[in-house]
């Protein structure tokens, strides 16, 4: 069955009033598309802090190792496209927790945990990161790019006993939907065009409820269990 185009995954993000919490992204590049309200975008990255205004119709994208925050302005809305479908939720993305949180994996996850009611353990969530993020553009103003540096290497060390898995899951959809496109290009070359008899359409409807995201209600979709409205002949 096709996945969604690219191995990418696709959701709906409506950015929480008081803003989403700061991350970073170790493997997948991540693009916003405003469909709706304006607000503003922080990154930080080895060139420093950078605010980029987000309103309808702006398109932007970054790639692992920039660190992001969407501050909602007024009724922000955005359609969020990643790389790697399946790897974000896999815990690709870390959180800007202060150094000494991001470096025990046992207080990442506590502090990453969502207990209690949503909406107060998502604030909690993000005053944590946010509090790790002021320290590491304090630094970076400061011309100091050592605590950014640290930061990294720590979110290598989080993520690194996953990694295993995550090339499993790539492989058998990224790679999968790769040498999909491959087949079909040596297919043409020698004027076979079977592949064209055997198309479809597909949707995946939204989640529902929406998920409490890190910088906002998620409707995410299901990209790797579409729903067959219409298919061709084998």
């Amino acid at each position: 069955m096709t996945a969604f185009p690219g191995g990418t995954s696709v959701s709906r993000l409506a950015v929480y009033d008081d803003g989403g919490t700061p991350h970073l992204h170790t493997v997948s590049t991540e693009a916003y598309v405003v469909t709706g309200g304006t607000g503003t975008l922080l990154t930080l990255d080895t060139n420093g802090l950078r605010e980029t205004p987000l309103a309808t119709g702006s398109t932007i994208w970054f790639t692992p190792g920039t660190i992001h925050r969407a501050v909602n302005l007024d009724d922000l809305r955005v359609l969020v496209i990643m790389s790697n479908a399946g790897l974000p939720e896999a815990g690709d993305a870390v959180m800007t927790f202060p150094t000494a949180v991001v470096a025990d994996p046992d207080r990442y996850r506590a502090a990453a945990h969502l207990s209690g009611d949503p909406d107060q353990a998502v604030r909690r969530r993000r005053d944590l990161a946010l509090e790790g993020f002021e320290q590491l553009v304090a630094a970076a103003e400061a011309g100091d790019p050592k605590p950014l540096r640290e930061f990294h290497q720590a979110a290598v060390a989080l993520v690194r006993p996953r990694v295993a898995g995550w090339r499993d899951l790539w492989q058998s959809t990224v790679e999968k939907a790769t040498r999909r496109t491959a087949e079909i290009l040596d297919a043409l070359e020698t004027g076979d065009g079977r592949h064209l008899g055997s198309s479809a359409v597909l949707g995946s409807p939204p989640s529902d409820p929406p998920r409490w995201g890190m910088c906002g209600r998620l409707g995410a979709h299901d990209v790797h269990h579409p729903v067959i409205l219409s298919e061709g002949a084998p």
